[in-house]
Protein backbone atom coordinates (compact mmCIF):
# COMPACT_ATOMS: atom_id res chain seq x y z
CA UNK A 1 0.00 0.00 0.00
CA UNK A 2 1.19 3.34 -0.96
CA UNK A 3 1.82 6.44 1.34
CA UNK A 4 -1.10 8.43 1.47
CA UNK A 5 -0.08 12.29 0.32
CA UNK A 6 -1.63 15.68 2.04
CA UNK A 7 -3.16 17.47 -1.07
CA UNK A 8 -4.35 21.06 -0.64
CA UNK A 9 -6.15 22.72 -3.10
CA UNK A 10 -9.30 24.86 -3.65
CA UNK A 11 -12.42 23.91 -4.24
CA UNK A 12 -15.56 25.74 -4.92
CA UNK A 13 -13.89 28.32 -3.51
CA UNK A 14 -13.32 27.23 -0.47
CA UNK A 15 -9.24 26.00 0.61
CA UNK A 16 -9.74 22.17 0.58
CA UNK A 17 -6.63 19.22 2.24
CA UNK A 18 -7.51 16.12 1.75
CA UNK A 19 -5.87 12.41 2.44
CA UNK A 20 -5.37 10.39 -0.97
CA UNK A 21 -3.39 7.50 -2.24
CA UNK A 22 -0.75 8.02 -4.75
CA UNK A 23 -3.36 6.08 -7.49
CA UNK A 24 -6.50 7.76 -6.86
CA UNK A 25 -8.13 9.27 -9.27
CA UNK A 26 -9.45 13.02 -8.73
CA UNK A 27 -13.02 11.54 -9.58
CA UNK A 28 -12.72 8.79 -6.82
CA UNK A 29 -11.38 11.57 -4.00
CA UNK A 30 -14.58 14.41 -4.73
CA UNK A 31 -17.29 11.94 -4.79
CA UNK A 32 -15.65 9.14 -1.66
CA UNK A 33 -13.38 11.39 0.25
CA UNK A 34 -15.02 14.50 -0.08
CA UNK A 35 -18.61 13.36 -0.13
CA UNK A 36 -19.22 15.94 -3.49
CA UNK A 37 -21.46 13.48 -5.00
CA UNK A 38 -23.08 15.81 -7.99
CA UNK A 39 -19.72 15.15 -10.29
CA UNK A 40 -20.75 11.54 -12.15
CA UNK A 41 -18.72 8.50 -12.96
CA UNK A 42 -19.59 7.18 -16.22
CA UNK A 43 -17.21 5.46 -18.26
CA UNK A 44 -13.84 6.10 -15.92
CA UNK A 45 -11.78 6.33 -19.17
CA UNK A 46 -12.81 9.64 -20.16
CA UNK A 47 -14.67 9.25 -22.83
CA UNK A 48 -18.26 10.55 -21.73
CA UNK A 49 -17.42 13.30 -19.84
CA UNK A 50 -20.06 13.07 -16.92
CA UNK A 51 -16.91 13.84 -14.86
CA UNK A 52 -16.32 16.69 -16.79
CA UNK A 53 -14.67 19.52 -13.47
CA UNK A 54 -13.51 22.94 -14.23
CA UNK A 55 -9.54 22.84 -13.04
CA UNK A 56 -8.31 26.40 -13.26
CA UNK A 57 -11.37 27.26 -15.23
CA UNK A 58 -10.70 24.26 -17.82
CA UNK A 59 -13.25 21.84 -18.50
CA UNK A 60 -11.24 18.32 -17.48
CA UNK A 61 -12.26 15.16 -16.78
CA UNK A 62 -11.68 14.16 -13.15
CA UNK A 63 -11.94 10.54 -14.29
CA UNK A 64 -8.09 11.21 -15.63
CA UNK A 65 -6.56 13.36 -13.14
CA UNK A 66 -4.10 12.17 -9.93
CA UNK A 67 -5.75 13.66 -6.80
CA UNK A 68 -2.57 14.50 -6.27
CA UNK A 69 -1.87 16.54 -9.46
CA UNK A 70 -4.67 18.59 -7.72
CA UNK A 71 -1.77 20.34 -5.45
CA UNK A 72 -2.62 23.87 -5.39
CA UNK A 73 -5.09 23.56 -8.34
CA UNK A 74 -8.46 26.17 -8.59
CA UNK A 75 -11.51 23.44 -8.72
CA UNK A 76 -15.33 23.98 -9.55
CA UNK A 77 -17.42 21.53 -9.60
CA UNK A 78 -21.03 21.11 -10.30
CA UNK A 79 -21.41 22.17 -6.16
CA UNK A 80 -20.29 25.28 -6.86
CA UNK A 81 -21.95 26.71 -9.45
CA UNK A 82 -25.71 27.71 -7.74
CA UNK A 83 -25.26 30.37 -5.06
CA UNK A 84 -27.48 30.67 -2.24
CA UNK A 85 -30.07 33.02 -4.50
CA UNK A 86 -30.29 30.21 -6.72
CA UNK A 87 -29.52 28.08 -10.11
CA UNK A 88 -27.02 29.57 -12.43
CA UNK A 89 -27.88 31.14 -15.55
CA UNK A 90 -26.74 27.73 -17.28
CA UNK A 91 -29.12 25.41 -14.75
CA UNK A 92 -31.82 27.48 -15.09
CA UNK A 93 -31.12 27.20 -19.48
CA UNK A 94 -31.36 23.87 -18.68
CA UNK A 95 -34.36 23.24 -16.76
CA UNK A 96 -36.64 25.82 -19.31
CA UNK A 97 -34.97 24.18 -22.11
CA UNK A 98 -35.78 20.49 -21.03
CA UNK A 99 -32.12 19.68 -22.19
CA UNK A 100 -31.41 16.93 -19.29
CA UNK A 101 -33.16 13.60 -18.26
CA UNK A 102 -31.71 10.86 -15.93
CA UNK A 103 -29.04 13.76 -14.92
CA UNK A 104 -26.07 11.21 -14.89
CA UNK A 105 -24.73 13.55 -18.50
CA UNK A 106 -26.10 17.18 -16.73
CA UNK A 107 -23.41 18.21 -14.47
CA UNK A 108 -20.48 17.43 -16.78
CA UNK A 109 -22.41 19.26 -19.43
CA UNK A 110 -23.21 22.27 -17.72
CA UNK A 111 -19.25 22.48 -16.65
CA UNK A 112 -18.44 22.36 -19.53
CA UNK A 113 -20.39 24.79 -21.55
CA UNK A 114 -19.60 26.85 -18.76
CA UNK A 115 -15.74 26.95 -19.40
CA UNK A 116 -17.02 27.66 -23.12
CA UNK A 117 -19.51 30.86 -22.25
CA UNK A 118 -16.39 32.30 -19.69
CA UNK A 119 -14.13 31.95 -22.86
CA UNK A 120 -16.89 32.70 -25.73
CA UNK A 121 -19.60 34.71 -24.10
CA UNK A 122 -21.52 34.33 -27.36
CA UNK A 123 -20.60 31.26 -29.37
CA UNK A 124 -22.35 29.91 -32.80
CA UNK A 125 -24.16 26.54 -32.50
CA UNK A 126 -21.18 24.95 -34.41
CA UNK A 127 -18.92 26.32 -31.08
CA UNK A 128 -21.13 24.84 -28.97
CA UNK A 129 -21.34 21.24 -30.20
CA UNK A 130 -17.75 21.62 -30.22
CA UNK A 131 -17.41 22.54 -26.24
CA UNK A 132 -19.50 19.62 -25.63
CA UNK A 133 -18.17 16.75 -28.17
CA UNK A 134 -16.64 15.28 -25.07
CA UNK A 135 -20.05 14.93 -23.42
CA UNK A 136 -22.53 11.79 -24.50
CA UNK A 137 -25.93 12.47 -23.64
CA UNK A 138 -28.17 9.12 -23.69
CA UNK A 139 -31.54 10.51 -22.88
CA UNK A 140 -32.33 13.99 -24.25
CA UNK A 141 -30.48 14.16 -27.79
CA UNK A 142 -27.99 17.44 -28.13
CA UNK A 143 -30.80 19.63 -29.70
CA UNK A 144 -32.06 20.46 -26.13
CA UNK A 145 -28.97 20.90 -24.58
CA UNK A 146 -27.47 23.31 -27.29
CA UNK A 147 -30.80 25.29 -26.97
CA UNK A 148 -30.06 25.93 -23.55
CA UNK A 149 -26.71 26.57 -23.75
CA UNK A 150 -27.89 29.01 -26.54
CA UNK A 151 -30.56 30.39 -24.21
CA UNK A 152 -27.42 31.08 -21.11
CA UNK A 153 -25.46 32.76 -23.64
CA UNK A 154 -28.59 35.43 -24.25
CA UNK A 155 -29.10 35.28 -20.89
CA UNK A 156 -25.54 37.16 -20.03
CA UNK A 157 -24.26 33.98 -18.51
CA UNK A 158 -20.69 34.28 -19.50
CA UNK A 159 -20.54 36.83 -16.90
CA UNK A 160 -22.17 34.69 -14.53
CA UNK A 161 -19.54 31.62 -15.70
CA UNK A 162 -16.44 33.34 -14.49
Amino acid sequence: MAKKRVVTTKINGRPVEFLCEPRQTLLEVLRENLDMIGTKEGCSNGNCGACTILIDGKAVDSCLVLAVEAEGMNIETIEGVASADGLHPLQQAFLEEAALQCGICTPGLIMSAKALLAQNPDPTEEEIRFALAGNLCRCTGYDKIVRAVQSAAKMGCASAAK
